[in-house]
């Protein structure tokens, strides 16, 4: 029977989240719903009657950049073409366009061979800091309010606007803080509940002492598991502190591009959102 490319449902994608923590990525647990809102239409499934055999995100940010993630195949469907279906059919939404993803090591030479260069390295970071210090200046909970901030704050830090998504992905059950000065936002940070533990991303921050404070506020918010932060290899004095505060390197990914590499405050990443939406 030949196979139906389409978008993926709500359900459908929440189908394809649970692939996703067979395979150990250790998703969020509210994930399908969030991921739904940077793009109702970027992810995509292959379908042999009414099962899904493989799927993939192909999220477009705008006109000019997209995103390549959650690309699997159902474990008794593999080597059947279905999973290069769905490459190409989310290659092919894409195109135009900047696009990115996160390659693990294995498959940073298949990636190549399709156009992707690689651009930084990606270090998981797993522990559970110290709480914030008492007395100490506190980042505030997001607000709608703050929102304005939070989305031209995003802008220098990511590639494209995502107003959309960030409105959602702030939003409870998720923890949302911002780092407030006289000043003005100097960086914000999100927590979610994953299967095992949370997931901090982004963190983005005008330097490591905040990005330590917002990290510290976040322990304080998510009660019981080690949180999982997903660090570029250049931010080494973060790295650094994150060592002492007893955190340990678990999994690294390379971020690749094909075309070219959008302009980012790099020095602001230390946290990146998640390696299937950028």
């Amino acid at each position: 029977m030949k196979p139906t490319i389409r978008a993926l449902s709500l359900e459908e994608l929440a189908v394809l989240v649970d692939w996703a923590a067979a395979e150990g990525w250790n998703p969020g647990l509210e994930d399908a719903a969030m991921f739904q809102a940077a793009d109702q239409e970027g992810f995509i499934g292959a379908f042999v009657g009414n099962e899904m055999v493989a799927a993939i995100s192909a999220v477009a940010y705008g006109h000019d950049f997209g995103f390549i993630g959650l690309y699997i195949c159902r474990p008794d469907m593999r080597g059947k073409g279905y999973g290069k279906m769905v490459w190409t059919a989310g290659m092919d939404r894409l195109a135009g366009r900047t696009i990115g993803l996160d390659g693990v090591e294995e498959q940073q030479a298949n990636y190549q061979s399709k156009g992707f260069t690689p651009a930084y390295e990606t270090v998981r970071y797993s522990g559970r800091p110290a709480a914030a210090p008492i007395g100490a200046e506190r980042p505030r909970m997001v607000t709608s309010q703050l929102m304005p901030d939070i989305i031209a704050y995003d802008a220098r830090c990511f590639p494209a606007s995502r107003s959309s998504f960030l409105r959602r992905w702030v939003q409870p059950p998720h923890h949302a803080l911002a780092a407030i000065t006289p000043r003005g936002m100097a960086g914000y940070a999100v927590a979610r509940s994953c299967r095992s533990g949370f997931k901090v991303g982004p963190l983005f921050a005008d330097d490591m002492q905040t990005a330590v404070g917002l990290l510290e506020e976040l322990a304080s918010a998510c009660e019981g598991g080690d949180l999982n932060i997903d660090v570029p290899a250049t931010q080494v004095d973060f790295i650094a502190a994150l060592g002492a505060a007893g955190f340990s390197p678990t999994f690294t990914t390379t971020r690749m591009y094909k075309g070219p590499p959008p302009k980012l405050d790099a020095n602001r990443i230390f946290g990146v959102t998640t390696l299937e939406l950028g």
